[in-house]
């Protein structure tokens, strides 16, 4: 008799055990997925005028939720020639080609290298397209590159990172790697071809304060 109680008893444990295990297995994984860091390569960035003149062209369209290029209003940064724009604020000049800003993106701009800058910037560092002034600035301090005069090549500046807050309100953070194509180490003035960026970036789709 005490042997089938025995038995019994250890019967009602295992399966008690074997429904908690159950339970925990469907309980639902709240671990926020991990932030990867992407490459993207030659997105070509045409225009029109320059060297003196007007510059005119379409800007191309960047969504980092989608990591490509895309021609609706769900843009997030653009590009046309040396010009960076943001989806967020106002058109900076009447331009032909510049899309209307329709999302609420802004820019941070921080020194340091592209891992080393793992939080959100505080908000008031962020700035939005405005007239006559771009978010992303094209000389001084903060201008994403370096022009030499002599051989006219365009260097992506070292330690410059964006922090970008995206048209609906999600943060991104890149690097511009080269504007030539396929990313040459060392371009060549007579042969390279400009107008290509290639740039890491990584997406927070959790609307969180950290990549």
């Amino acid at each position: 008799m005490k042997t089938n109680f025995l038995k019994l008893s250890l019967l009602a444990v295992a399966i008690f055990m074997t429904s908690c295990s159950s339970d925990d297995d469907k309980k639902e994984d709240t671990t926020p997925p991990a932030v990867v860091t992407q490459k993207v390569s030659d997105i070509y960035a045409p225009q029109s005028g320059g060297m003196g003149q007007p510059t005119t062209g379409d800007f191309t369209k960047f969504s980092f939720s989608e990591n490509k290029v895309v021609t609706s209003d769900k843009w997030d940064i653009a590009f046309r020639g040396t010009a960076i724009i943001v989806n967020g604020g106002t058109v900076i000049s009447a331009t032909a080609g510049e899309p209307n800003r329709t999302g609420s993106g802004a820019v941070s701009i921080v020194s340091g290298t592209f891992a080393s800058v793992n939080a959100i910037p505080a908000a008031a560092t962020f700035t939005q397209d405005a007239t006559a002034a771009s978010a992303f600035p094209t000389s001084g301090v903060n201008a994403w590159y370096d022009y030499n005069g002599g051989n006219h090549l365009i260097t992506a500046k070292a330690g410059k990172v964006f922090v970008v807050k995206t048209h609906d309100g999600k943060y991104a953070k890149f690097e511009i790697l080269s504007y030539y194509k396929g990313a040459p180490v060392t371009p060549d003035p007579a042969t390279a071809t400009a107008r290509y960026y290639t740039f890491n970036f990584a997406y927070q789709a959790n609307s969180t304060t950290t990549f």
